[in-house]
């Protein structure tokens, strides 16, 4: 088959989850990847992701995680498999006032806001509560915490390859090892072509992640950056004390500057997963180097780990390293490609992603097939989106 109703490009987070969606919908689809997802060289991986509901990145976001807790679930029931864990998660920040999380200024504020606005059971915690809930923290004592029950994490590989079974026992087509190279948009379609085949559809979603830019073109080189992140598990000396119901997911931020955060994970596999994220020096994902150097392990440990996580290292199990594909501003792009209608594009996620992507998945099947969403997409199209300053 090399025509379908629908063409998804790349097939993790987002893309996985348009295809499962369009196939529901009785669509004739198919999906392309030039890797065999789940795979490990773009954002979808790593074993855990955080979710939580009340999102200090914008209240826009918080209907699409709380429908995608909803298709977690569902996704569950269908195929018998555990996707998502809600095991508490836990925000802390110092009194700095404009602490910075994913480009948003204030985010714990942000988050409690989001949680009142839309009645999501919650807890605002001094240090000495956080403490006695979660002595595993090295607290200085002037922390405030955001504690919220429902928070937990995602199996991403899990989700990415459930919802492509579900897509191909209703009828999608999966080619994998196939690199797409141009999309040619034509009067009542668009057709693909890869190192291998040519593909014609009515639409496509493009959901490349750090191959977005390359493959969309302008505008998108001018508002996407790709950037390398490291992620570590650490050997905990007493693994109970980070299991899952004794220690929540959780994002700190202990500082107002560049990379004074971390979040890290309950341990649910071998090692206590813990990383930061950095934003300065960006990448392209066919040169970025992928080994993690024993420095880079090192200045972890010492910047982050090391008075802050009780009884956690100093050896360190394993590491990898994942891509960010950022806007400027953090936020999504879902959005029509401004000189092709017919190409929808399904986010860059900015590091945030992957809680919201079954409901985004959601919403590109419904604007390929309907032309509109349930959900408010407004504030993700892509004329919000400023470009990168200029040097």
């Amino acid at each position: 088959m090399n025509s379908a109703d629908v063409v998804v490009v790349g097939l993790g987070a987002m893309g996985s989850a348009a295809l499962y969606q369009l196939a529901r919908r009785g669509a004739r689809v198919i999906g392309l990847d030039q890797h065999r997802p789940p795979h490990t060289y773009g954002s979808s991986h790593g074993e855990t992701r955080i979710t939580r509901q009340a999102i200090g990145e914008g209240a826009a976001y918080v209907p699409l995680v709380l429908r995608s807790h909803q298709i977690w679930r569902e996704l569950e029931t269908q195929s018998g498999a555990s996707l998502f864990l809600a095991c508490g998660g836990l925000i802390l920040s110092s009194p700095v006032g404009e602490a910075l999380h994913h480009g948003k200024p204030q985010f714990l504020q942000r988050t409690i806001q989001a949680a009142r606005q839309f009645g999501i059971p919650h807890e605002v915690l001094d240090a000495a509560q956080i403490e006695a809930r979660f002595p595993q923290f090295g607290l200085k004592g002037d922390e405030t915490g955001y504690y919220e029950p429902g928070a937990g994490l995602l199996y991403p590989e899990r989700c990415i390859q459930v919802q492509l079974e579900l897509a191909q026992r209703l009828g999608a087509g999966v080619h994998t090892g196939e690199r797409v190279q141009r999309l040619i948009p034509q009067a009542d379609g668009v057709q693909v072509e890869t190192d291998k085949n040519r593909y014609t559809a009515a639409k496509a979603v493009v959901s490349a992640g750090a191959w977005a830019a390359d493959l969309l073109g302008e505008p998108f080189k001018r508002v996407l950056r790709v950037y390398r992140q490291v992620l570590f598990w650490l050997e905990a000396q007493d693994p109970q004390a980070y299991a899952p119901g004794r220690f929540p997911i959780f994002i700190w931020m202990f500082g107002s500057g560049e990379g004074e955060h971390f979040y890290g994970f309950p341990q649910v596999v071998q090692g206590v997963k813990v990383a930061t994220e950095q934003s300065r020096v960006s990448t392209h994902p066919d040169r970025v180097e992928r080994a993690v150097l024993e420095a880079e392990v090192q200045a972890f440990l010492e910047g982050y780990v090391q008075g802050r996580l009780k009884g956690l290292g100093p050896a360190c199990l394993k590491s990898a390293t994942c891509l960010y594909t950022s806007t400027a501003d953090g936020d999504f792009i879902l959005d029509h490609h401004p000189d092709a209608e017919r190409i929808l594009v399904a986010s860059p996620c900015s590091g945030h992603g992957f809680k919201h992507s079954a409901a985004v998945g959601e919403i590109m099947a419904e604007l390929a097939l309907e032309g509109q969403s349930a959900l408010d997409i407004a504030p993700f199209r892509l004329g919000h989106r400023p470009p990168w300053a200029q040097a």
